[in-house]
């Protein structure tokens, strides 16, 4: 894994949720977001970190996203470590 890979992982994951428009809102609500706002920040780090952290809190929802991306359920939490943030330890 790598940054390049964490983004274009991310990338997927954004146009996962837009194909899913019960995802989509949940993301827009969450983040106070609209739709022109992610068009020009899709290539935005912190908005690709928000994408993987809105996307691995519901493990249905990443599953989904994992089978759909045919990559592995673990890729989009190694993916994650390569964003802003992701760096920052969790005490759970």
């Amino acid at each position: 894994m790598n940054a390049d890979r964490a983004e274009i992982i991310a990338l997927q994951a954004l146009g996962f949720l837009a194909g899913d428009e019960e995802a989509l809102a949940g993301f827009l609500r969450l983040t106070g977001l609209d739709l022109p706002d992610i068009r020009a920040a899709a290539a935005n780090p912190e908005l690709l970190a928000g994408v993987l952290d809105y996307l691995l809190q519901d493990e249905a929802m990443l599953l989904a996203f994992c089978e759909a991306a045919a990559i592995r359920p673990e890729e989009p939490t190694r993916a994650r470590a390569y964003l802003p943030g992701g760096d920052i330890p969790h005490y759970t």
